[in-house]
């Protein structure tokens, strides 16, 4: 596959390896590889060990949490050596099929069901719509979902996202997202619109609505900030406010570069908190089996088996790459964040 001049492909570099998205069917023609229509290749440049999106979507699929595949690549572009990627799946009516009988439902990206304490807009919802764009779409189950929820008193909350989710899923995916500090991801409250507590939203995470069940499912996404604050904030920006499940400052913003508001000042968020014997038993699961020492060590070992030739290619070939020795120090460094996040969680 040629591509014609890489600098044009990547636009302006701000960075040597910047994360691309190659489409497969492009100009509108009906190719697929391997029944992809969409490649996306992330660069890892938050992550020295490579590993954090390989291993927390792992993490959740293992938990029967729908997310995305994830491996790592090699990417070589008209002859020229470009590093190691992790090629991620794309989130789409593909993947929507593949993990729910009935595949054909919405899709949304970062649209949140309720926002400024109201059901999200339509305007809202279709501008966030990744499926069925073309098929003049009604927003009613997400809009409902988000009304109920936004109605719901703080004692009715949990009885409200039942009618609407299945408890053991979203148990699981807390057990997960908060073991591995995913705090970049649908749990991070931010408020970009001037810091006004009207104006924030989760972030990194996808909706879909299965429209035979009436039910909603909050997938992850981006986690390459996974990990990083297992034992102390890798940068001011990512860190939640408050532990999942606390609040603190009235859920007015809170600070100095992104604001944010705690997690459960989300109506819906809050209600995810609230199945705390449910969170707990699956994070013993998660503890046991997916997380446990052997098995985390065992795909560490595998994984990072199968990418070393390559990242001291890709060390050897551009001197501003991640060097093997930082790579491998990064590595360790990860294995005994897990160790300690293990630890804390028993």
């Amino acid at each position: 596959m040629s591509f014609g001049d890489l600098s044009d492909l990547r636009g302006e570099k701000t960075c040597r390896k910047l994360s691309m998205k190659v489409k497969v069917n492009w100009d509108g023609q009906d190719q697929t590889f391997y029944d992809v229509r969409k490649l996306q290749f992330h660069a890892m440049s938050n992550d020295q060990s490579m590993m954090h999106e390989r291993l927390g979507y792992h993490m959740y699929r293992e938990m029967g949490i729908a997310a995305p595949s994830a491996v790592h690549a090699r990417l070589v572009i008209n002859g020229e050596e470009v590093g190691v990627f992790a090629l991620i799946e794309q989130i789409d009516g593909r993947f929507n099929r593949q993990n729910w009988d009935e595949g054909g439902g919405n899709l949304y990206k970062e649209v949140w069901p309720v926002f400024a304490g109201e059901a999200v807009t339509e305007e809202a919802a279709f501008a966030g719509l990744k499926t069925n764009e073309d098929e003049d779409p009604t927003f009613d189950q997400i809009q409902a979902f988000g009304a109920a929820m936004a109605a719901a008193d703080e004692d009715d909350r949990a009885d409200t996202l039942r009618r609407w989710m299945s408890v053991d899923e979203v148990a699981a995916y807390v057990a997960v997202d908060r073991t591995i500090a995913n705090d970049d991801g649908a749990f991070h409250v931010y408020c970009f619109e001037g810091g006004s507590a009207d104006m924030c939203s989760p972030h990194n995470y996808y909706w879909y609505e299965d429209p035979s069940r009436a039910t909603m499912h909050l997938i992850p996404w981006d986690l390459d900030h996974a990990f990083a604050n297992l034992i102390s904030p890798a940068n001011p920006v990512t860190p939640l406010s408050d532990p999942f499940g606390e609040i603190s400052n009235d859920c007015q913003p809170q600070g100095f570069m992104i604001p944010q508001v705690p997690s459960v000042c989300d109506p819906i968020l809050y209600a995810f908190a609230s199945f705390e014997s449910e969170i707990d038993a699956k994070v013993d699961e998660f503890l046991a089996g997916p997380f446990s020492e052997e098995n985390v060590n065992a795909l560490l070992d595998e994984w990072s088996a199968q990418i070393a030739d390559a990242v001291a290619l890709e060390a050897d070939t551009h001197t501003e790459s991640v060097p093997v020795q930082w790579w491998e120090q990064s590595l360790d460094r990860l294995r005994g964040h897990i160790e300690w996040a293990r630890d804390r969680a028993n």
